[in-house]
């Protein structure tokens, strides 16, 4: 007999059967665990990717950026009013270029704490085991 969601209904098993069970109910868990391992660190270097990537694009727009300050101090000693005003417009674009990406970078790695960890996972079964096994 099977249950909606399509499990065996277990209550009219033997004790022998169910302990004939148990090691392949233990490696399925196990093989569960280690896909559930892989997972979480294939999202994971994903997002550490994705966030050192956008911090590089970050970095190459403030790199431009200072190169740019100093246009504007140049022109703005020696040129007239326009020259350095454009300067600082484009110094300032350059910034919020950089803050952009650099937000972005931000918000991909703090992506990384909100995951559950297959370690603490393992650690909660093991500790409902436990819990379990005292009852008993």
């Amino acid at each position: 007999m099977t249950t909606p969601r399509g499990f065996r209904d277990r209550a009219d098993d033997g004790f022998l059967t169910l302990l004939g069970e148990l090691p392949e109910l233990i490696r399925n868990l196990i093989v569960a665990e280690i896909d559930a391992a892989k997972a979480w660190v294939a999202k994971t270097a994903k997002d550490a990717g994705f966030g050192a990537g956008w911090m590089v694009v970050a970095l190459f727009f403030l790199f431009w950026s200072v190169p740019v300050l100093l246009t504007f101090f140049i022109a703005g000693l020696s040129s007239w009013w326009p020259v350095w005003l454009s300067a600082l417009v484009v110094f300032g674009i350059g910034l919020l270029i950089a803050a952009f990406f650099a937000l972005l970078g931000f918000l991909r790695f703090r992506r990384l704490t909100r995951r559950e960890n297959p370690g603490a996972a393992i650690a909660r079964d093991v500790k409902i085991v436990k819990d379990v096994a005292d009852e008993f």
